[in-house]
């Protein structure tokens, strides 16, 4: 644990495992009671001096500790891809998109701007101020356990607020390395802390406390909406990103081959567990065939292997509960009549790696129609025209992304308008950037990640309204 500078080691110890070798690599403190209440007390008192800093300072600690996660990339990417399995190329970017995020948050910090109010008498002053939030919760998952952590943790500390941040146990070292940078760029002790155990436990003790003023969630639906009733009993605010499970309609005039490329690297990047995922192929029917034979042999096409090897280009799944997974939704499709094109089973018996997949002809009440694989599972069904398209993409309960491939502008601008998604990609899986708002609608949570939107979830508007001298 890192609590107010100081690095505990704790009382019981939790295994990390390599996915790619099953082999324990390390080990990470299990919080108690005694260390949390600790680490609220330091987000006390870090709020009380934090939040009168100087914006200047505030960008100046986020700046400076990018340039460090630069310096530092190398290492950093490296215990990722040991912890959490996917290749080195996508590690080191993934702690470049961190530093990215410090920077912009640091210039959003610098942008958080009041207004003044025509005045309703002479001598008066209307205003309203911008003040952070208060202290924060942060709690991220195993899957992007930097980039995520990151984004919850720049904009909280741009504004003036102090973190307590519960990353996933699996994936330790990022969360310590962003700790790290931001202490050795001069941020206080006291504005961040980070701490692992029993998620149940630890949320339950840090939602009650009357410290916090905001709860930030990446995670599953089930264990989203538990939070978000916790919070609720206490007027708290939430930011829920609870994950998709992604349509993709390809429409009849669309680059096939293209579509197909495009199609086997955004499915299989971090082995498919990523929650903008692309899952639930739509293809229109005069396209179909092609398309399934061109995405195929594109999934064919990828080499799956140890994350640090660099002729890989999907790693392993982040563990073993993943891979029982994608082999209960693959038995499940076959035993209600799904034909498996290609792969579809654990390669190998050391490592959590399975073979890129996809299927057909899947039931409408399958294990892979009815909840997000989040693995390296395609599903490919059929439409005839645009508005069966759009029905069958918009059926899930939730909606976080949504992509189509088309050559038409006036499909493009339909699907943009009808997709009921938070984010939409035309011709491209790329709908995650640190500029623009990261949410989704329905089951998939609300608030946002990322661009000013997602600054402004740190921040409450005080109207001030002062009246003489």
């Amino acid at each position: 644990m890192l609590i107010a500078g100081s690095r505990r080691p704790g009382l019981d110890r939790i295994s990390i495992i390599d996915p790619s070798t099953e082999q324990v690599i390390g080990s990470v403190a299990k919080a108690s009671a005694a260390d949390l209440d600790e680490a609220l007390a330091a987000a006390e008192a870090g709020f009380r001096f934090w939040k009168r800093e100087a914006t200047a300072k505030r960008a100046e600690v986020l700046i400076r500790a990018a340039s460090l996660l630069r310096e530092r990339i190398d290492e950093i990417a490296t215990d990722l891809t040991r912890e959490q399995g996917r290749v080195l190329a996508q590690s080191r970017l993934e702690i470049a998109l961190c530093a990215e995020t410090f920077e912009w948050f640091a210039g959003e910090a610098l942008r958080n701007y009041g207004r003044i109010l025509p005045a309703r008498i002479a001598g008066a002053r209307q205003m309203v101020v911008p003040e952070p939030i208060g202290p924060v919760v942060a709690l991220t998952p195993w899957n992007f356990p930097a980039l995520l952590a990151a984004r919850k943790i720049a904009p909280a500390i741009a504004a003036g607020c102090s973190v307590i941040l519960k990353p996933a146990e699996e994936t330790p070292a990022c969360a310590f390395a962003l700790g790290q940078a931001l202490l050795d760029a001069g941020l206080p002790k006291e504005v961040l802390s980070i701490v692992f155990g029993d998620p149940g436990q630890i949320s339950s003790h840090l939602i009650d406390s009357a410290v916090i003023r905001k709860i930030t969630f990446t995670g599953s639906v089930p264990v989203g909406k538990l939070l978000a009733a916790q919070a609720g009993r206490h007027a708290k605010p939430c930011t829920l990103e609870l994950g998709g499970h992604a349509p993709v309609i390809v429409a009849e005039d669309a680059d096939v081959a293209a579509a197909a490329a495009i199609s086997a690297i955004g499915k299989t990047r971090n082995a498919g567990q990523v929650c903008t995922s692309p899952t639930r192929f739509y293809v229109q029917q005069r396209i179909r065939d092609e398309f399934v034979e061109r995405f195929a042999a594109n999934l064919n096409g990828i080499t799956v292997g140890d994350g640090l090897d660099p002729s890989s280009d999907m790693g392993a799944l982040a563990n073993e509960r993943r891979l029982l997974a994608m082999q209960d939704i693959v038995n499940d499709a076959r035993s209600r009549g799904a034909e498996v094109v290609t792969g579809g089973n654990r390669i190998g018996n050391r490592g959590y790696f399975f073979q890129p997949t996809l299927l057909t002809s899947v039931a409408g009440d399958a294990l892979a129609m009815q909840t997000e694989p989040f693995g390296p599972i395609a599903i490919v069904s059929t439409f005839d025209d645009l508005d069966e398209g759009i029905a069958l993409a918009n059926q899930s309960p939730v909606g976080l992304a949504g992509y189509a491939f088309t050559r038409s502008a006036g499909t493009a601008v339909r699907l943009q308008e009808e997709l009921e998604v938070g984010m939409v990609g035309i011709n491209s899986f790329a709908v995650s950037h640190t500029e623009a708002p990261f949410g989704g609608v329905k089951d998939s949570g609300y608030g946002y990640e990322g661009g000013l939107e997602g600054f402004a979830g740190y921040v409450h508007h005080k109207y001030v309204n002062h009246v003489g001298g």
